[in-house]
């Protein structure tokens, strides 16, 4: 699971100013009605600065609203498991054609405290208060999330949309939870955005040396919306 994400503006400052130079923005800031912040919390539904390939192969940063739509919900499809990635109708083409990554500081994650749990029967286990933890890559400030893109129609224009793809959880994030989003060393990326890439293998080098502590609530501002 991964339900929201944290970016520090000082640490991706020159992605998101690139990305808020771009017409695309632009227009889906105007007519989606949606900020152009792209740093500090983000949630589904929000733009994010997003590495993908452009026309020519190489990789670029795009705005991107998070979260797959479908007809058989009214949410946002935010996560989609690497296990079934490549067989599911709703992620088959992107898993094949159109890989992304979301750059972050960490990601967000509620689990149940490691110290309290032990011990505990499965009963006990529920009653306990969940923890909210800021998660991201040891030794580094940047996490790289591995992530899938399409467009949809929304607002009368072609947006892009992206899922991030979750694994089972690994080192000490099982800890915590029974899932984790699926991180790339800064070196796959590129491999990863490839069209012509192999997202299975690159999926099995998946960082597993994760860091975390109890996060910090930061306000949720309200929308900047850019007009024309």
């Amino acid at each position: 699971m991964c339900m929201s994400l944290r970016i520090e503006p000082r640490e991706m400052a020159e992605l998101i100013s690139k990305v808020r130079k771009m017409s695309l923005a632009w227009n889906m800031s105007v007519n989606l009605g949606k900020s152009l912040k792209m740093s500090g919390d983000l949630y589904p539904a929000d733009i994010v600065p997003v590495l993908a390939p452009n026309k020519y192969g190489h990789m670029a940063v795009f705005p991107m609203m998070w979260g797959f739509t479908h007809k058989s919900t009214s949410k946002p499809l935010v996560n989609c498991r690497v296990e079934t990635a490549d067989t599911k109708a709703l992620w088959k083409d992107s898993w094949y054609r159109r890989r992304c990554v979301i750059p972050a500081s960490w990601y967000y994650e509620w689990g149940y405290p490691m110290s309290e749990v032990d011990g505990r029967s499965m009963l006990e286990h529920r009653n306990i208060k969940k923890v909210k933890y800021a998660i991201q890559t040891e030794g580094s400030d940047i996490t790289y999330i591995a992530g899938l893109y399409r467009y949809e129609e929304h607002g009368g224009m072609q947006v892009p949309m992206f899922s991030i793809l979750t694994r089972e959880a690994t080192g000490t994030v099982k800890d915590i939870h029974d899932r984790m989003p699926l991180i790339l060393a800064r070196e796959k990326i590129l491999d990863w955005i490839r069209p012509d890439g192999d997202p299975g293998s690159i999926s099995e080098t998946a960082l597993s040396n994760m860091v975390f502590e109890k996060a910090i609530e930061h306000p949720r501002f309200p929308p900047e919306l850019i007009t024309a």
